[in-house]
């Protein structure tokens, strides 16, 4: 008789050791803000301001039974997958419909424009957070906590702490963009690049008056006593008894709206706000000058600034300007939470990506990043029946409805509690629109910092192994599975319709699914059809992963990284990742012009492409694909498409394990017209050395006797400069040089293929 399968903690859904079984990607539980955010930006002058960041989930008591597992870190051996080994108990019903998704247990905060906040009356000056006071053991409460220092025209410092008996257990900080989104190391400047890691070493372990104790890194001092005041704020938010009388930290806290109008400068003393200062932002969520405002921009400024320094959230709109005074607000109040010592928000500030209601015909995703309990950044994403994203393949009015679903989720600030398809939805994709929604609500779930006691959403989920063999469909309800629909790929990737499965096909079908009902991955291969059993409980696993209410490591999408260069060329991995498991994979080897070479490649080379693909997809996982064999013949090339590998694995994680702002080694790029190439080396995390080679029209470089006074000079120039173990001196914001035109025409070239460069050896 079929049985109900619990779906609780990681034992029961694990998989036997197939070569390819889906691995269910690490729950781990410090999630970061990850956003492409833009260069630091010259803006108006401003005092320093404070900018929310990225939080991580607590850590929940599993349950006993089924719960996706914690993928080890790329440089550990793989470990081996246990087997379940509690046997499911319950009937399940055959025929159970879809239960709905259940509202999140937690409602984000009101996206309107919150209660009102008057500026409060001077009260007893609040404890000073740069200088914290001995407290006695168990004096804060165990958790993860998020703060930022004073905040500045080109952003802030933060970080996110997890506390554990008074001591930081794991930081991760944090150099927010005007946006207040976390943004690439390699887009701060130069002198933070190693600064991460050493204030992270500095910091861990400390205790709040061991972190304020810690010595600045030389070179990036600002930044490190910004991490240090933001530390101290979590410890101080931390605090199981707090002082009743302080209400704000004194400084300056930044805030934007959700849709990234403005951003406002709020500066509080002695629980009293004493200044106001408004700024609009550009599209890429930096300050526009103020020299650059237009007459309306200027208009608005004069208008809001003194309402909001009068009424805080409570300011009156001036007509003809009220959007403009509905996101000032939002950017004011924004700004108050981050100022606030009892921020009571009910989410966990960071990245968060969930499903919708899957269907035959695919699913909608949506990745969205959390802070302050609103929306401040959202990505929609249309997936197949292979659930690999279908972009612009998708039908015509889902692509369409894509923009404006997300300025309608940005503006709102959350998901729609309430979701009306007619005034909610986008007409002509209200199927996909509600989806999108209901993704979102289930990312906010997992975000909450009391999470509900079910392990899984209620609902219908999709799940397909990594070689797109088998797609599943999955009923949940109360944390079981209720109902299991088994569809079948073709050679030619579609799916095999049901009124055109063979009849050995359709007793496979029905085989299959009993007995993933009954005893779920553990399930017994089918004799002489081990493969596909094996693809079965994948994608069971995959499902019931994309079901689960815990964010994972990685993040889906296709990545791209390359390996080592050489003077011949590089080898590149195209590599799409769904939960932590590689679903697809492409690989090249590429010229010194960065073109694939394809057939004109070393025929070894050539050879060991398809070999490598196929061993890359049936390992799966990162750790795995270290193990791979290399192909004989092309070692050099198996290890640096391995390596390419592990990179892209490096280019999705949520939280870096290492937070830098390049991968060591050797990349290569080439300029716009692909004429020139030059060849970075990188040392820890920092480019040390550069080759310049010009390139003739196929790619081959050109002999020193063929080349110009000027190339030869801009050639010089950049060689001399490389030092082999500081920072080159074209390694940070490369510009346009030279004597003569000629000189700053080739110079021109040079820079862009540098960056280049340095954009194929970034994290």
């Amino acid at each position: 008789m079929k049985k109900l399968i619990s779906l609780t903690v990681s034992a029961a859904i694990l998989l036997a050791p197939f070569a390819y079984t889906l691995n269910v990607p690490a729950l781990n539980l410090k999630v970061d803000a990850v956003s492409a955010a833009s260069e630091e930006a010259d803006a108006p002058a401003a005092k320093p301001t404070a900018k929310p960041a990225a939080t991580a989930k607590p850590v929940a008591t599993p349950k006993a039974t089924a719960k996706p597992v914690a993928t080890p870190k790329a440089t550990a051996k793989p470990v081996a997958t246990p087997k379940a080994t509690v046997k499911p108990t319950a009937t399940p019903k055959a025929t159970a419909k879809p239960a709905t998704t259940p509202k999140a247990t937690a409602a984000p905060a009101a996206t309107t424009v919150p209660a009102a906040t008057v500026a409060p009356a001077a009260t007893a000056k609040p404890v000073p957070t740069t200088s914290p006071v001995t407290v006695e053991e168990n004096v804060y409460q165990d958790g993860v906590y998020v703060a930022y220092g004073d905040a500045y025209s080109k952003g802030t410092e933060g970080a996110k702490i997890q506390i554990k008996d008074g001591k930081i257990t794991s930081i991760d900080l944090l150099r927010t963009s005007p946006k207040l989104i976390d943004r690439d190391a390699r887009n701060n400047y130069s002198a933070l690049w190693q600064a991460y890691g050493l204030m992270t070493n500095k910091l861990l372990g400390k205790t709040r008056d061991g972190a304020a104790a810690v010595d600045a890194v030389s070179g990036a001092t600002r930044s490190s006593n910004g991490w240090k005041l933001s530390v101290d704020r979590a410890f101080e938010r931390a605090l199981t008894v707090k002082d009743t009388d302080a209400i704000y930290f004194e400084g300056v806290h930044m805030g934007i709206d959700p849709t990234g109008k403005y951003a406002v400068f709020a500066t509080y003393e002695s629980n009293k706000l004493t200044a106001v200062k408004v700024y609009p932002l550009n599209s890429a969520g930096d300050f526009v000058d103020e020299k650059a405002y237009t007459a309306e921009q200027s208009a608005a400024v004069a208008a809001i600034t003194p309402a909001l320094l009068a009424k805080g959230t409570a300011a009156q709109p001036v007509a003809g300007l009220e959007a403009d005074f509905k996101a000032a607000t939002n950017a004011f109040w924004d700004a108050e939470q981050n100022a606030k010592i009892n921020n009571t928000s009910a989410y966990v500030d960071g990245f968060y990506s969930s499903y919708g209601t899957a269907r035959s015909v695919g699913v909608e995703r949506a990745d969205i990043v959390i802070r302050n309990g609103k929306l401040v950044d959202v990505k929609l994403f249309r997936l197949g029946n292979n659930l690999i994203d279908r972009g612009a393949t998708a039908y015509a009015e889902v692509v369409k409805a894509n923009a404006p679903m997300t300025a309608k989720l940005l503006e709102n600030g959350s998901y729609f509690a309430n979701y009306d398809e007619k005034v909610d939805g986008i007409s002509g994709a209200t199927e996909s629109s509600h989806s999108w929604n209901q993704a979102v609500e289930r990312a906010f779930e997992k975000a909450l910092k009391v999470p509900g006691e079910a392990n899984y959403f209620d609902g219908k989920f999709a799940g397909v192994d990594n070689q797109s063999k088998v797609l599943l469909l999955v009923d949940v309800a109360s944390d079981a599975v209720t109902n299991i629909k088994l569809s079948l790929f073709g050679t030619d990737g579609k799916l095999i319709a049901d009124d055109k499965l063979s009849a050995e096909q359709k007793s496979l079908v029905g085989t299959l699914t009993s007995g993933l009902l009954d005893k779920g991955v553990q399930m017994s291969d089918i004799t002489g059809q081990e493969e596909l059993s094996a693809a079965a409980k994948a994608a069971l696993t995959d499902a019931l992963t994309n079901a689960s209410k815990v964010q994972g490591t990685y993040k889906d999408g296709t990545f791209t990284a390359f390996g080592d260069a050489y003077d011949k060329g590089t080898n590149r991995a195209d590599v799409t990742l769904r939960n932590g498991k590689i679903v697809n994979v492409a690989l090249y080897r590429v010229g010194m012009n960065l073109v694939d070479r394809g057939k004109a490649a070393y025929p070894e080379v050539v050879k060991a492409i398809p070999q490598l693909t196929t061993s890359i997809l049936a390992a799966g996982t990162r750790e795995a694909v270290q193990d791979v064999d290399a192909v004989s013949g092309a070692t050099s090339s198996s290890v640096a498409l391995k390596t390419a590998v592990d990179r892209a694995y490096g280019k999705a994680e949520i939280v870096e394990a290492n937070k830098a702002a390049y991968f060591d080694g050797i990349f290569i790029g080439v300029s716009a017209d692909k004429l020139v190439n030059v060849m970075t080396y990188v040392e820890h995390g920092v480019p040390v050395k550069m080759l310049v080679y010009y390139l003739d029209k196929n790619g081959s470089t050109r002999a020193v006797n063929q080349l110009t006074d000027a190339e030869l000079a801009v050639k010089s120039e950049i060689e001399s400069t490389s030092t082999g173990y500081s920072l080159h001196k074209y390694g940070y914001r490369a510009a346009a040089f030279g004597n003569n035109d000629a000189e700053k025409e080739v110079s021109a070239k040079v820079v862009e293929a540098i960056k280049s460069a340095l954009e194929s050896a970034g994290k």
